[in-house]
């Protein structure tokens, strides 16, 4: 049996997972040998599937957690959904708020004349930003919130992430946000460990937040009986449209042209006629590249390959297509040895897996070639053709 493409979304609260919950229809629940218990819905309306689960507080068990989503699943997009506090008066008690970036804000070193910052950021990955500024700016979320209310806010903007609850807007780690991080709107206790799982496997994270409270020692009983719901429910909402955004739309498929000219390189639309025919053209002046080709000419390298179909045997030619590629960038002085064995590796585990009738290994398969797009981020057409690449194996599950 397989199973189709999903999102994962996480919370830390029971209602914070109760808000997302309600939104998801043909739950089964499924119990990892860890211990770990998620569980598996479909959005009501659509046919996209969510994973649930609950991480408890704290980024060292939100990490952990997600990471096992992440090796069990090969999500889509890891999204995390709860409430958390302002940081600004600008920001209002039920507005949303989605991490443009994410701060570590005490991650620090003790020296001698006092504490000195030491930034750990995540940036919000480019394809949930867009689809975040998206689903924001049509309010295609709100036929997700109860009937009646008002639209709240959407505000992307940095989140500070740490292991206190910060109570008060006068205490010392209050006073080292405004000094370090001074742009954050809101603070809460998970997304640091969230977004740094997210990078160790190359998956895209969103942190999306309601704001409970002000985080300035107002947090009542009451208070939070009036607004955690609300705010759980907005986030959940703006989350899980979040996810079916991602699920129906997905990543661009990478072109199936690349070209690099004297040391740069850019997408290119078709072959080198303009046929589109799948031809991959590099132009290169210096350094030995050890590579099958249809033509070599002088600088300039042809290759020819197939479009993909759609077929099993398809990630064949598209593992050739990266280590071809590999080859080329690093005889361009792209990356050292090291980091380019490590890719091949990863890719001959993505060959070896990638048809294997194991669901498990499929996901492995998957896995390494988001790997390797991790690794070679800074390089634009290796990072694309292994996104698509692990585009296709999922498909194929």
């Amino acid at each position: 049996m397989t199973e189709p493409r999903v999102a994962v979304v996480l919370t830390a609260l029971d209602i914070e997972y109760k808000a997302v919950r309600d939104h998801l229809t043909d739950l089964e629940s499924e119990l990892l040998e860890s211990g770990t218990r998620y569980e598996i819905g479909t959005v009501r309306g659509t046919s996209c599937r969510v994973v649930i689960g609950v991480t408890e507080a704290g980024n060292s068990s939100a990490a952990v957690l997600a990471e096992r989503a992440i090796q069990r699943y090969a999500p889509v997009a890891l999204l995390f959904s709860g409430v958390a506090g302002a940081m600004k008066d600008s920001i209002n008690l039920g507005d949303v708020v989605v991490g443009s970036k994410i701060y570590a804000y005490q991650s620090a070193a003790g020296e001698d004349d006092g504490l000195k910052a030491r930034p750990q950021v995540w940036p919000l990955n480019h394809a949930v930003s867009e689809t975040a500024r998206f689903v924001a700016s049509n309010e295609s979320w709100a036929k997700r919130l109860l009937a009646g209310g008002d639209v709240p806010r959407v505000t992307r903007a940095p989140i500070a992430a740490g292991d206190v609850v910060q109570k008060s807007r006068i205490s010392r780690e209050a006073a080292w946000i405004r000094q370090h991080y001074n742009d954050t709107a809101a603070i809460e206790m998970e997304g640091a460990g969230v977004a740094e799982a997210g990078r160790l496997n190359s998956v895209p994270v969103g942190v999306v937040r309601g704001i409970s409270d002000r985080a300035d020692g107002g947090k009542t009983v009451a208070n939070d009986e009036h607004w955690q719901p609300r705010a759980a429910a907005h986030a959940a909402a703006f989350a899980v449209e979040l996810a079916v955004q991602m699920l129906e739309t997905g990543p661009v498929a990478a072109k199936s042209t690349s070209r690099i000219d004297d040391g740069t390189d850019s997408a290119a639309q078709n072959g080198p006629a303009g046929n589109g025919n799948g031809a991959m053209v590099f132009n290169f002046s210096s350094g030995t590249v050890g590579v099958q080709a249809n033509t070599v000419n002088g600088g300039t390298l042809n290759v020819t390959g197939s479009s993909v179909s759609g077929s099993t045997q398809d990630i064949s030619a598209l593992v050739a297509e990266l280590r071809m590629l590999l080859q080329v960038h690093h005889a361009a002085g792209r990356f050292d040895t090291d980091t380019m064995e490590d890719a091949l590796d990863e890719l001959d585990i993505a060959e070896k897996l990638a048809n294997d009738p194991d669901l498990a290994k499929r996901h492995k398969a998957a896995r390494a070639l988001q790997k390797v797009g991790g690794v070679m981020s800074d390089v634009t057409d290796i990072a694309a053709k292994a996104a698509a690449a692990a585009s296709h194996v999922q498909g194929m599950l």
